[in-house]
């Protein structure tokens, strides 16, 4: 493995941005400041920004039984295109990965096929709560419910199967809540009103504020009953915002997570494109996407990711109920975290916080999320004065298509190094760069 040392970046963790040098030597970071010796490739990296790979806590790759969509090989590419060097993948795959079994055939397809690290959620379901008592801690990320927006064995409302998975799941538990009757109500009344085609911009109301309130009052309420570790997915609404505490995770047993489209747009961008944001949990009101990022700044939401969903542009083109909900960002979170900062929506040492260091400190992640010696060396080089216009040839995703399109960011990824390997460079993907690796946790994280 060749030994990198990137001279003169300015660096970005730990809360601070200074210029200076980085070693990466055996797949590891070996120093950071002032490197006196050299290495076999030197980068010259003046004027640019070096950040930890972001860990994405939070992707549907669709494999197995949905790859006409996406698949693991696609999106993962895709993700290294975009800085993201680490994956948390959910288990709403066909078959649904409620299962260790289920799980271990996703760990072994990624080992083959993706260049970025890996892990995965085992579903919860009403049934499996011996599968989630035996699961390997140091290897699976957590248990995913679903409390709303799923069919099937993957959707748990119950009480008494949500308090018995709170009690005994040994690995952080991560939410989508959302109040399943108070939704069936709404689409029920917006069937009567509008048939089949229901305006796109409705789906704010039918996935309403006072149904995402409800779910995760409840989740939140079972964690502190149950000393569960609780972290609450896509949080969409400023009711939501006041259930979790301000501050560093210091002591935190229960965290939030935002996705990078509920920062982005608001519900007047379903007009011009309809329901190609059609996301559950819905993007709602500009006062919510303003009272998300104000809660990203304080603390109150912990992490950003992506949710990361693929479906094909023909499915999305349906009516409402029709077109699934979900779309592809993560070629682009990183850029558009970067033009929230460019903006002055948010420092950057926040976003490098929230994307890149919380993700690893909340699921215990080894050795992953900042740059420090000692830890892998998983690295993004942006340019912040080369600008990147989306367009459908350039798009990695399998599904060929964004709601980005057309827009031009302020910066570009300039190379992505997973576990010290250059994956991508200068617009393509390093043929060559090897697979990555399933993620390690802390072994006891109840």
């Amino acid at each position: 493995m060749a030994s990198l040392l990137f001279r003169n970046a300015e660096i970005v963790t730990d809360g601070t941005r200074k210029v200076g040098d980085v070693l990466v030597r055996d797949g590891r970071i070996a120093e950071v400041g002032k490197v006196t010796g050299g290495a076999d490739r030197e980068i010259e990296a003046k004027g640019k920004l070096l950040l930890p790979g972001l860990i994405d806590d939070q992707v549907h790759f669709r494999e197995p039984g949905l790859t006409h969509k996406a698949d693991l090989s696609t999106e993962s590419r895709a993700a290294i295109a975009g800085g993201v060097t680490s994956f948390m993948e959910m288990p709403n795959t066909v078959p649904n990965a409620v299962t260790r079994e289920a799980v271990e055939a996703k760990f072994t397809r990624a080992a083959a096929v993706s260049p970025a690290n890996f892990s995965f959620f085992l579903g919860a379901s009403a049934h499996n709560i011996e599968e989630i008592k035996a699961l390997d801690t140091r290897r699976v990320c957590g248990v995913k419910i679903f409390m709303g927006s799923s069919t099937g064995d993957l959707l748990v409302d119950r009480p008494e199967d949500l308090e018995r998975i709170f009690a005994h799941a040994p690995v952080p538990i991560a939410t989508h809540c959302e109040d399943n009757p108070m939704i069936k109500g709404a689409e029920a009344a917006a069937r009567a009103r509008w048939g089949e085609d229901v305006p796109a911009a409705e789906h704010a109301r039918i996935r309403s504020a006072e149904a995402c309130y409800k779910s995760s009052l409840l989740a939140v309420s079972l964690a502190r009953r149950t000393n569960a570790r609780l972290h609450v997915l896509h949080i969409t609404t400023a009711q939501e915002i006041s259930l979790f505490n301000p501050g560093t995770l210091k002591g935190k047993r229960v965290t939030a997570e935002a996705c990078v489209h509920h920062l982005w747009f608001d519900d007047r961008d379903y007009a011009r494109l309809g329901h190609r944001i059609k996301c559950n949990p819905s993007i709602k009101e500009p006062a919510d996407r303003a009272a998300i990022r104000r809660a990203v700044a304080e603390g109150r939401i912990d992490v950003l990711a992506t949710d990361h969903a693929p479906h094909t542009a023909e499915e999305k083109a349906g009516t409402y109920f029709k077109a699934p909900a979900g779309l592809p960002l993560i070629q682009h979170s990183l850029l558009m975290f970067l033009d929230l900062w460019r903006q002055g929506v948010l420092p950057l040492e926040t976003l490098v916080q929230r994307a890149c260091h919380a993700p690893a400190e909340i699921f215990g992640v080894i050795d992953r999320g900042f740059i420090r010696p000692g830890m892998w060396a998983d690295l993004v080089l942006v340019d912040p004065e080369r600008p990147t216009t989306v367009t459908a040839d350039k798009l990695l995703y399998k599904c060929g298509w964004s709601p980005l399109e057309g827009h031009t960011f302020g910066c570009s990824v300039a190379m992505t190094v997973v576990n010290g390997n250059v994956a991508y460079e200068d617009g393509k993907l390093r043929p060559d760069a090897p697979m990555g690796r399933a993620l390690e946790f802390l072994p006891v994280r109840r």
